[in-house]
């Protein structure tokens, strides 16, 4: 079936399959349409039918509240072609950078799967064929038995790769996590689209990055970190990670943290921030590679960073609220342009 795009510039024209998600289908035809989370949360791949008949999908989709029926709108993410059709989006619309890798949509099955706390796991998934991706980027991850699919991000970097993998947080009354964790995956089928997302790494890249994570948003910045030292960025330029958590329980990954500041000694300082518990002198002992600090992440960082701003490129990735917090403070602390920062917003 036919998709016709009206836009603030240029029209695009391309083919959507039966089923097939209208933004998939977009982004598989390399056309640059207005996504964030791109897993019915944020609203923000809204768009008006002007001819045509669709199947809305996923009709709990949060995004949906952002939705203006009246207006003939609907959520591209979730919504599926019934015949051609015409559709009108309000933003600027152009095609997707060539450095940008196309997404496509694959079947995948979970070859590992690991608890690293009560409520963090760690899985691998094989696609069966070579896929890149940007460091820092993510996939929509579902499987047949949930409906709606959910953005994680990669939590390693590989050039090519058959085999993806992640670090997922467990949500309250969240459909996917809550079926993810309710035992050992391993064997389970996914079905993947991707990958997605603009606060990545490249090589080129001539700044001090400074990576800010809250939870399981410390995923993206593995990814981000493994890349960069694989490109010896840390022989030209500096970095810091901040991992933030609220107690030692949920602290994850640690010996992969020394890992990487053993890589880059004197070039990459890594600090954990616990928000709800004070540091245990045990804790800091048995991890002398990294750094500890008490308080929210956001605040830590600005702690920690003070006269050191100046070329630097900062990523953030972790729930919204601690985004929104390191997102002012950067702004108005450090005084950082929108140009200097980076974050995908999933919900």
């Amino acid at each position: 079936m036919k998709i016709s795009v009206r836009t603030r510039g240029e029209p695009f024209e391309f083919d959507c399959a039966e089923g097939e998600k209208i933004l998939h289908a977009g982004l598989r035809a390399g056309v640059g349409l207005p996504f964030e989370c791109g897993s019915g949360t944020c609203g923000t791949c809204k768009a008006e039918l002007g001819k045509g008949e669709l199947d809305e999908g996923w009709q709990e989709a949060p995004g949906r509240a952002y939705v203006k029926e009246e207006k003939s709108e609907f959520l591209m993410c979730q919504a599926s072609p019934r015949s051609d059709c015409t559709i009108g989006v309000r933003a600027k619309v152009d095609p997707l950078p060539d450095e940008v890798p196309v997404p496509g949509r694959m079947s995948g099955r979970i070859t590992r799967f690991e608890m690293l706390t009560h409520d963090v796991c760690r899985f691998e998934v094989s696609v069966g064929s070579s896929i890149s991706f940007n460091a820092g980027q993510f996939m929509l991850v579902g499987t047949e038995v949930v409906e709606g699919q959910r953005a994680y991000s990669m939590s390693d970097y590989h050039a090519s790769t058959e085999t993806l993998e992640f670090v997922v947080k467990q949500v309250p009354d969240g459909g996917f996590t809550n079926w993810l964790f309710a035992g050992d995956r391993t064997g389970s089928d996914l079905v993947l689209f991707g990958p997605l997302g603009v606060a990545t790494y490249a090589p080129s890249l001539p700044n001090n990055l400074v990576c800010i994570a809250g939870g399981s948003g410390l995923a993206p910045m593995l990814s981000i970190l493994e890349h960069a030292m694989e490109a010896g960025h840390f022989y030209t330029y500096e970095g810091d990670l901040f991992f933030g958590v609220r107690t030692e329980c949920d602290i994850y990954l640690l010996e992969r943290l020394k890992e990487y500041a053993r890589k880059a000694p004197d070039k990459l300082r890594i600090t954990v921030v616990l928000s709800d518990a004070a540091t245990s002198t045990g804790l800091v002992g048995a991890h002398s590679g990294l750094r500890f600090d008490e308080g929210f992440v956001h605040e830590a960082t600005m702690r920690q960073m003070a006269g050191r701003w100046e070329n630097v490129m900062a990523y953030l990735a972790g729930p919204p609220p601690m985004v929104d917090a390191t997102l002012r403070s950067l702004v108005m602390e450090a005084k950082l342009t929108p140009a200097a920062i980076r974050y995908d917003k999933f919900s």
